[in-house]
């Protein structure tokens, strides 16, 4: 899984006053949990850029005064106005311990049921995947090639021994549904038999 580097700084106090300090220096409160004991520390607004605004996942690896942990993205919070990142909060990654992310489902190939006049509806745009760190895929690739309409790509065809969907068996991923255009040319195919 790719990774973003973000440069902080290490916070001496946490209180209200400090924290509204960093923000007004365009600076965003963050805390690491999962090691002994929390870290708290500080990084630039826009270093949050690549990792908060993309549709793709990535791992963080966070560099506080010539220290580089592993983390991942757990919580942030915005401004309800501006929209501004307020705190973030990361989970510090162990290679020997399992860990669990959404990560994005990519759709490959093209559909037969599509391709005479279906309509491909996306249930699903990311999976719940359990796996350790060197594990996490970038995407998940789902092949739609053999979808005809009425049919289902379910989770179960989505299986890897490297990670665990923590789905039910039953959960639809995409699905190629009848359009008013399939049903036509139906209705006239079958006239054209008789």
């Amino acid at each position: 899984m790719k990774s973003i580097t973000i440069k902080g700084s290490q916070r001496e106090s946490v209180g209200k006053k400090s924290t509204k300090a960093l923000r007004n220096a365009e600076k965003v409160p963050c805390v690491l949990y999962g090691g002994d004991k929390p870290i708290h520390f500080s990084a630039e607004e826009l270093a949050f850029k690549k990792l908060v605004y993309t549709p793709n996942v990535y791992t963080a690896t966070i560099e506080l005064d010539g220290t580089k942990y592993n983390a991942v993205l757990q919580d942030i919070q915005f401004h309800p106005v501006t929209d501004k990142i307020l705190h973030v909060d990361f989970y510090q990654l162990f290679e020997d311990k399992e860990i669990t992310m959404n990560i994005p489902i990519r759709l490959i190939g093209k559909s037969k049921g599509v391709m005479i006049g279906g309509v491909l509806r996306r249930n699903l745009r990311k999976l719940r995947v359990k796996a350790l760190p060197v594990n996490l895929p970038d995407f998940i690739e789902a092949d739609i090639t053999e979808l005809q309409i009425g049919n289902k790509l379910y989770v179960t065809a989505l299986q890897n021994d490297n990670y665990t969907l923590l789905h039910p068996d039953n959960t639809v991923v995409a699905q190629v549904r009848t359009s008013r255009n399939a049903s036509k040319v139906a209705a006239v195919a079958e006239e054209a038999a008789k």
